[in-house]
């Protein structure tokens, strides 16, 4: 069993988690909560390929492209879980039966930049998604 960095592990969640990578490195590739990742990343990143085509007027990147914000929102928080758990309750869930290893700056760092990065793609979700969604609604009650 080879022993889990927290630092790699909360860069990956930042960089790679809405793909399910992290879970990948830390549980392996039969994870089961690690393929429940892809679809809605590639479903998001569908969806803002239509976006940029064909505009702010197509319904089905409407619904689509919110899933890609939520996707690396959780990702970002996964690394902000990641990098803020406690060395001894990281090992003993990650590394049972391996000496303790101090936390370095690249777990903290990593929650630091989740908190920008996830704020800003949740913050965006949000923004897109409410206005889509007034939008098609002034849309359809018009006379």
């Amino acid at each position: 069993m080879s022993v889990k960095n927290k630092g790699i592990a909360a860069w990956l969640a930042l960089l790679l988690g809405s793909l399910g990578l992290h879970r990948v490195y830390l549980f392996g590739p039969g994870d089961r909560w690690w393929w429940l990742h892809p679809v809605p990343t590639l479903l998001g990143l569908a969806g803002l390929q239509r976006f940029q085509a064909i505009g702010q007027h197509d319904l089905w990147a409407a619904w689509a492209l919110p899933l890609l914000g939520l996707m690396l929102a959780q990702g970002a928080l996964c690394a902000i879980v990641y990098g803020l758990t406690s060395d001894e309750r990281w090992n003993a869930r990650h590394n049972p039966r391996q000496p303790a290893a101090p936390t370095r700056w690249l777990p903290v760092l990593a929650a630091v930049a989740a908190l920008l990065l996830g704020g800003t793609a949740l913050m965006a979700t949000i923004a897109f998604s409410a206005q889509r969604y007034f939008e098609i609604s002034a849309e359809t009650e018009k006379p």
